[in-house]
C-alpha cells in the first residue's frame, strides 16, 4: 500500500514535533507501507523570510521571492530525512522539481502542469522513504515556482492522484474538521465526513483546514484526503464524495478576514437562509453592510471589528 503523509508547518514546528512526524512515518512503514511525506516549512518559518525579504525592499521580484521562500520546505524535507536515518529508516528528501513537480502560470500563485515522480518510485523501490518539498515546483523556464500559501496540501493529492496511491493523509494541528474553527469556537462539531463541494466551499471562503486548489484536484481525480492530528491521534476527518442523502443541511461556516465576511455552506444553503441570518443579526446588534448567495453558500460582510462576533453568532444560530 502506498500512503501520502502531508506534514502541515505547525506538525513540525520543533524538534520534538518533528520526531513525532517521523514516527508517524515508521508506524505506517513497519505495517508494510510505502511512504512518501509531503513536508511544508517548519513553524512561522515562510512569515520570516517573508518579513526579511521586504525589510531589504518593499516589492521584492516575484522570482527572486519564490527562490527564497521555496527554502523554507526544503529545510524540513532534509531535516525529516536526518530525523528517519537517526532512528534507523533509510529516507530521500527532494524539493518539489526533483519530484517530477512541474507548473505553470506566475510566480507566488503557480499552477500545477505536469507531474512525474520517477524518482520517488525509485527510492520507494529501493526501500527509502521519500520526503517531497512541497509548495513548489519548477516552471516552463526552468525557474523555482511556488503554489501559494497551503500548496503543500495541493502538492500532496497531485502526487496522491499521480502515483495512485492507497491512502493520502494530512497531518495538521486540529483533530478533524469541525463545523466552524475550533480554535475560534469553542463547542464548534465534529465532522467525521464532509463532500469535496462543501470542503471546497469552505475553504474558497477563508477555511484555512485545507488549501482550496487541493481540494479541486482530490475532486477531479476522486483523491480522498484524511485531515487528522499528528498531535494527539485523533480519527480524522474524510474529505470525499458523500451521497446527497448523507451531506447534512450546514456543513460549516467560516470567516474570511481580508474581505471580512462571514461565510455558511452546505447543502440546504438558499436565500432564504441569508435573509434569516441578517435578521438574526440586526436583532444581536450586528449590522451587515452586504450579502451575497451562490449555491450552496451564504456570506455576510460585516464590519472587521464585528467579524468574529458574526462568526460566532451565525455558528450559534445553526449549530447550537
Amino acid at each position: 500500500m502506498l500512503i501520502i503523509q502531508k506534514f502541515g508547518g505547525s506538525s513540525l514546528a520543533s524538534l520534538e514535533k518533528l520526531r513525532r512526524a517521523a514516527e508517524l512515518c515508521l508506524d505506517a512503514r513497519r505495517e508494510g507501507h510505502d511512504i512518501v511525506a509531503v513536508v511544508s516549512a517548519m513553524g512561522d518559518t515562510t512569515d520570516d523570510l517573508l518579513e526579511l525579504a521586504h525589510r531589504i525592499s518593499p516589492s521584492p521580484p516575484p522570482r527572486e521571492l519564490d527562490a527564497l521562500l521555496s527554502t523554507g520546505e526544503q529545510q524540513s524535507a532534509a531535516l525529516l530525512a536526518i530525523m528517519l536515518e537517526s532512528l534507523g529508516q533509510s529516507a530521500r528528501s527532494f524539493t518539489g522539481w526533483q519530484a517530477g513537480l512541474f507548473t505553470c502560470g506566475g510566480h507566488g500563485d503557480a499552477r500545477i502542469a505536469l507531474m512525474l515522480p520517477a524518482r520517488l518510485r525509485s527510492a520507494l523501490n529501493a526501500g527509502h522513504i521519500a520526503v517531497v518539498s512541497g509548495f513548489q515546483g519548477l516552471d516552463g523556464a526552468g525557474d523555482i515556482s511556488t503554489l501559494g500559501r497551503g500548496g503543500s496540501d495541493t502538492t500532496a493529492v497531485a502526487l496522491a492522484a499521480a502515483m495512485e496511491a492507497d491512502r493520502c493523509m494530512i497531518y495538521t494541528d486540529v483533530d478533524g474538521i469541525c463545523t466552524a474553527d475550533p480554535r475560534l469556537v469553542e463547542n464548534a462539531d465534529f465532522l467525521p465526513a464532509i463532500d469535496y463541494t462543501d470542503m471546497l466551499r469552505l475553504a474558497r471562503a477563508g477555511s484555512q483546514v485545507l488549501h482550496s486548489r487541493s481540494v479541486e484536484l482530490a475532486m477531479e481525480y476522486g483523491v480522498e484526503i484524511r485531515l487528522l492530528s499528528s498531535l494527539t491521534g485523533a480519527g480524522g476527518s474524510v474529505v470525499k464524495a458523500l451521497p446527497e442523502e448523507e451531506r447534512p443541511a450546514f456543513a460549516g461556516v467560516t470567516r474570511n478576514i481580508h474581505d471580512s465576511t462571514v461565510t455558511l455552506v452546505g447543502r440546504a444553503v438558499d436565500a432564504g437562509t441569508l435573509s434569516a441570518l441578517v435578521l438574526m443579526l440586526a436583532k444581536e446588534g450586528v449590522m451587515v453592510l452586504g450579502g451575497s448567495v451562490e449555491e450552496g453558500a451564504v456570506s455576510v460582510k460585516v464590519a472587521p471589528e464585528q467579524l468574529l462576533p458574526t462568526l460566532l453568532l451565525i455558528h450559534a444560530h445553526i449549530f447550537g
